[in-house]
């Protein structure tokens, strides 16, 4: 048996039930046919198969972790979280097995680590250079 539909509820409208027989199963869909209890649909399964891929140590792509914890210390602190970041990513990437991904990622996190250490060494190099001014002039008075 196939229902044809419900009839109208919006408000305002008189609900008519003509030509309108409610289903004989319960949990019945409208414009489907009812299939009786434990009776299955003519229509086979298709069956799924996944794949999983992982990435091993010969061929993951260089995460650059430790670089990325070093610049974050000692070196340029919101340089060093992004290449933190994009190493994670690059970890997550290789976990997946996403090698494109992980390759985009590892080079992010490495010119990030190379302008971190760069802008590091160069404050380093300032500050050190100040201070030794800075003994000098005190010394000299």
């Amino acid at each position: 048996m196939i229902v044809d539909g419900p009839p109208p509820y919006y408000p305002g409208h008189a609900q008519s039930h003509q030509g309108y027989e409610s289903p004989q199963q319960p949990g019945a869909v409208y414009n489907q046919p009812l299939y009786p209890m434990g009776q299955q649909c003519e229509e086979e399964a298709v069956p799924i198969t996944i794949e999983y891929v992982y990435m091993t140590e010969e061929n993951s792509v260089d995460d650059f972790l430790g670089y990325s914890i070093f610049t974050m210390l000692f070196c340029c602190l919101p340089l060093g979280t992004a290449a933190g970041v994009y190493s994670l990513l690059v970890r997550q990437a290789n976990r997946l097995g996403d090698r494109t991904s992980a390759k985009r990622n590892s080079r992010t996190a490495r010119t990030l680590n190379h302008v971190a250490l760069g802008l590091g060494i160069a404050l380093w190099v300032i500050l050190i250079s100040l201070l030794i001014s800075f003994f000098v002039i005190i010394s000299s008075l």
